[in-house]
């Protein structure tokens, strides 16, 4: 079934906004929490660890798999909103 410019436009925008949302998310927790603010969240102890070594090391990989996970149901609710689903 095809969709009417309008709303491959619409749709669009919306999956724009969608890895938008992603992306910032990524770069807060790889860049920011593992980089820029790694002295500040030293002092937090997570496990036994601190909590910049931490995201570093093991925090950044398991949001950005959340981050995956959460972009692959999005993408179907939105496939399914505008009637592109398979």
């Amino acid at each position: 079934m095809s969709i009417s410019n309008e709303q491959a436009q619409a749709y669009w925008r919306e999956n724009l906004r969608i890895i938008m949302t992603h992306l910032a998310v990524w770069f807060v927790v790889s860049y920011g929490c593992a980089i820029l603010f790694v002295e500040q969240l030293n002092e937090i102890p997570f496990f036994g660890f601190p909590l910049g070594f931490w995201f570093g090391q093991q925090g950044s990989i398991f949001v950005f798999v959340i981050l995956i996970w959460t972009y692959v149901v999005s993408m179907n609710k939105l496939d399914e909103k505008y009637d592109v689903h398979e």
